[in-house]
């Protein structure tokens, strides 16, 4: 990955004004989250006060291994039940916010994609593979025909069509994954480190073209990852998950410039910011 002159290399859609605290309540949601706790057994895992995903932004969300930041993406995916605290998803015919309930699973996860660090593909055809969401839905046979080679165009695997999954590299599974994702067109685009497990060349390559992507269809997405680098090339904002507590969220210079605690200003590597 080249090196960068700032923090953030995307922020496009982003609001001009740094948040310091986590109430992070905005217009133009696309999903509002209040007062979330998981628990696993007597153990707060995740605690979320406030936190809002806008429509269109790419929402990285960052912190150390094992802070939270997967147990997020799986509440938000409906995998994991919270033991309290609600996940409201805008409800597209109406101004209203309708609640994440885990008994209705298959309307909410119609509106959703999740892309695993494990691409998880069916030992078929590549062109198999992308078409396999869409078959799901019913979509017509004639239809699925136009839209696969356009999104394995678009992630550059259009000559791998007739290719097995089993018979593909990291990166050519984890576009292939992100064809099968980005094809349903989802209003909420989840990202569970896609990249981590590809060598750098690939991975950065994979960002870039990315990144061009979700600008160009807006999509809303949130995406997990450890590495700040990759948060800073594809993120509109960050929300800073540390011991199972959203810490900041923010524009990433905002965040590196006015880190909301000790903790937050070293991860982000922000020596000046620590007091001693």
């Amino acid at each position: 990955m080249t090196g960068k002159k700032s923090l953030t290399t995307r922020n496009t859609k982003s609001t001009k004004k740094s948040k310091k605290s986590v109430k992070t309540v905005e217009k133009n949601a696309l999903v509002k989250i209040r007062d979330l706790e998981i628990q696993r057994g007597k153990d707060t895992v995740l605690h979320v006060p406030a936190l809002d995903i806008l429509y269109g932004e790419v929402l990285a969300v960052v912190g150390p291994n094992g802070a939270g930041k997967s147990t997020l993406l799986l509440a938000l995916a409906r995998l994991l039940k919270p033991e309290r605290g609600e996940i409201l998803f805008s409800d597209k015919h109406s101004a209203a916010y309708k609640q994440v309930q885990m008994e209705s699973d298959t309307i909410y996860r119609r509106r959703i994609a999740l892309v695993m660090q494990d691409p998880l593909l069916f030992d078929r055809s590549v062109f198999e593979n992308v078409a396999s969401g869409l078959l799901f839905r019913g979509v017509e046979k004639n239809e699925i025909k136009i839209k696969v080679p356009l999104w394995l165009d678009r992630l550059g695997v259009a000559h791998l069509s007739e290719r097995r999954g089993g018979k593909l590299s990291g990166g050519e599974a984890q576009r292939v994954s992100l064809a099968r994702a980005l094809i349903l067109e989802p209003e909420l685009l989840l990202l569970d480190e896609p990249f981590s497990a590809l060598d750098p060349p690939t991975r950065a390559q994979l960002l870039d073209d990315l990144g061009k992507l979700l600008n160009e269809t807006s999509t809303t997405t949130v995406f997990v990852t450890h590495d700040l680098p990759e948060a800073a090339q594809l993120a509109t904002r960050m929300a800073v998950i540390m011991k199972n507590q959203l810490r900041q969220v923010g524009e990433p210079d905002a965040i590196f410039a006015n880190p909301a605690s000790t903790d937050v200003a070293r991860f982000f590597g922000n020596n000046k910011n620590i007091l001693p």
